[in-house]
C-alpha cells in the first residue's frame, strides 16, 4: 500500500461524490452533503450532526462557527428538501454500473438480500421507537427498526434501499407522527410487506436486476411476500421455519394452506402421508444426499457445510401449489442443528447454486457491522421520518465509497479488506489540527448548549410541579 495510493483514494471520494452532487439541489446543500459524507467518512467516533458539523464544517465569517453551522447540518439533515429515494436511485445507478459486472465471475448474478437492523434509542419520541425484538442484541429492547434491502456482488456489497419499521402503535398516535415528521400516506406495513416494496420500488427504477432474493425466516414464512416475488417471475432462496408444511409429490389442485396445526386439520393435511413439516423432510434425507460445500475461507479456515434438497410442492389458499426445493444446511461439526429453506426455482437450478445464494446473506450482516462501527449508521441522534432516511441514505452513500476503494486497491493488495479501505479514507479525512481558537469556540458552544437545555428542562420542570415547595438542602 502505497501513499500514491492513499492520494488516490481521496482523489476518487471527490469523483464519486460528482456523480451524487446533483441529488442534493442547492450549492449549499452539496456543501452540506459533502460535509456529512466527510464525517462518516473520518476516524470520529461518534458521527452525530453536531459533532460532524464542530469538526469538519467551514468557517465562512467572524461570527461564532458552532451554533451557526451545528443547526445548519441539522436542518440539512432533517429538514432538507433532497430526496432520499433519489438519493438511493443513484445509488442503485452507480451499482449496477460498477459492482454488477461483477457478476460474470459467478453463477448466480445479482443477488438481493432482505434484512433488519435495531438501533437501541433511550427516550420515547424518536420515530418508530418501540419494545420491540432487536437482532443486534437478540431480545425485545427499546428501539427502532430498518429493513433493509442490500445487493451483493463478487466485487461487493451495497445497501439498494431501506425504510423505517414504524410499530401499529405509531400509526393511530397523530401527536407523535406529526411531532417526528411521518408523511400522511404512510400506513401500517409488516416487514415482509416494507420488503416487497422496497425490491418493488428497485425494479419500477429499472437500473438493478435480481436474479435471485434471499432473506430470513421472518421473509421466508410469509405467503404474501413469496406469493408477490412469484407474481414478478423473482426466484428466492428464503430462510423458513421447521414447521412450515410442504407436499414431497405433486398434489395437484388440492387446496391447502402453508402454516399452523389447525389450518393443517381444517384443510386435511393432518397427518397425510404426502405432506409433512419441512423438519420432518429434512430428518428423512437420504445419507447420500448431503454434500460438503465450502462457502468462503473464514478467519479460523474454510467455512464448511453440509447441504441436501428434496422437491416439494407448497400448499396456497384456492391455488395449485408452487413446486420448488426444500433446501437443508447443516454444520459438520453439529449436525442435529440445521437451517431450513424453501426456493421456487425450476429443477435446472443446481444444488450448488441455491447454497451459493444462501451463503450471499453473511454479506449483509458484515454490511451492518462495518456500517455500524466505522461509517456512524447507528450515531444519529435525530427524531425525525425524514432524518433518519436521509442518514441512512448518506451511510449507503459513503459505504458504496468504500466498497469501490477496496475494489481498486484489490487489484495491487489481493488480502484488502473493507476495514482496511475504511482505514485509508479516514486517514484522508482526519481532522486538521485543532487551534487555541478552535478548541475555545467549541468549548463555548458546548457551555451555552448545555446551559440552554438545563433553563429548558428546568422550566419544564416547575411547570410541571407547581404546588411542590421543596426546601434546598444545598
Amino acid at each position: 500500500m502505497t501513499r500514491d495510493k492513499v492520494r488516490a483514494a481521496a482523489r476518487n471520494v471527490d469523483t464519486h461524490f460528482e456523480r451524487f452532487r446533483s441529488v442534493f439541489g442547492r450549492r449549499e446543500t452539496q456543501t452540506h452533503a459533502r460535509v456529512y459524507l466527510k464525517g462518516l467518512l473520518s476516524g470520529m467516533r461518534r458521527k452525530t450532526c453536531e459533532a460532524i458539523a464542530l469538526h469538519f464544517a467551514e468557517q465562512r465569517d467572524e461570527a461564532p462557527r458552532a451554533e451557526k453551522e451545528v443547526v445548519a447540518m441539522q436542518s440539512f439533515i432533517t429538514h432538507g428538501k433532497w430526496p432520499a429515494n433519489r438519493a438511493m436511485r443513484e445509488v442503485q445507478a452507480a451499482f449496477a454500473e460498477e459492482l454488477v459486472p461483477s457478476c460474470a465471475r459467478w453463477s448466480i448474478g445479482t443477488v438481493g438480500v432482505l434484512d433488519e437492523s435495531g438501533f437501541v434509542k433511550s427516550g420515547s419520541e424518536s420515530v418508530g421507537v418501540a419494545r420491540q425484538y432487536c437482532g443486534r442484541l437478540g431480545k425485545v429492547e427499546n428501539c427502532q427498526v430498518g429493513v433493509f434491502l442490500v445487493g451483493v456482488t463478487p466485487d461487493g456489497t451495497c445497501p439498494l434501499d431501506q425504510q423505517l419499521f414504524l410499530p401499529e402503535a405509531w400509526i393511530k398516535d397523530k401527536k407523535r407522527r406529526r411531532k417526528t415528521q411521518v408523511p400522511k400516506e404512510v400506513t401500517y406495513q409488516s416487514k415482509p410487506e416494507i420488503a416487497a416494496e422496497m425490491i418493488r420500488r428497485t425494479r419500477e427504477a429499472g437500473q438493478v436486476k435480481f436474479d435471485w432474493i434471499t432473506g430470513d425466516a421472518l421473509y421466508g414464512n410469509s405467503g404474501p411476500l413469496r406469493a408477490a416475488l412469484e407474481a414478478a417471475d423473482q426466484r428466492y432462496v428464503l430462510a423458513v421455519h421447521p414447521n412450515l408444511t410442504a407436499w414431497f409429490v405433486d398434489p395437484g389442485h388440492r387446496t391447502t394452506v402453508t402454516l399452523g396445526t389447525q389450518s393443517r386439520k381444517k384443510h386435511g393435511t393432518w397427518r397425510h402421508p404426502h405432506c409433512c413439516s419441512f423438519e420432518e423432510l429434512g430428518k428423512n434425507v437420504a445419507a447420500e444426499a448431503w454434500q460438503a460445500m465450502q462457502l468462503r475461507e473464514g478467519t479460523k479456515g474454510p467455512l464448511v457445510y453440509e447441504f441436501a434438497r428434496v422437491r416439494v410442492w407448497m400448499p396456497k389458499e384456492k391455488e395449485r401449489s408452487q413446486a420448488g426445493w426444500a433446501v437443508f444446511r447443516r454444520s459438520l461439526d453439529r449436525p442435529g442443528e440445521m437451517a431450513y429453506y424453501f426456493s421456487n426455482a425450476g429443477e435446472e437450478a443446481t444444488l450448488e447454486e441455491l447454497a451459493l445464494v444462501i451463503s450471499t446473506r453473511w454479506r449483509v450482516e458484515e454490511y451492518f457491522e462495518d456500517a455500524k462501527k466505522h461509517l456512524g449508521m447507528a450515531d444519529y441522534e435525530t427524531r425525525a421520518w425524514t432524518s433518519w432516511h436521509h442518514h441512512m441514505s448518506l451511510v449507503a452513500l459513503a459505504h458504496f465509497i468504500v466498497t469501490l476503494t477496496r475494489r481498486d486497491v484489490q487489484d495491487d493488495v489481493p488480502d484488502f479488506t473493507l476495514h482496511m479501505a475504511v482505514r485509508v479514507l479516514q486517514s484522508v479525512f482526519a481532522r486538521h489540527r485543532c487551534t487555541e481558537d478552535d478548541a475555545i469556540s467549541i468549548i463555548e458552544y458546548h457551555l451555552r448548549r448545555n446551559q440552554a437545555a438545563h433553563e429548558s428542562h428546568r422550566k419544564s420542570w416547575l411547570r410541571k410541579h407547581k404546588r411542590v415547595k421543596a426546601k434546598p438542602l444545598l
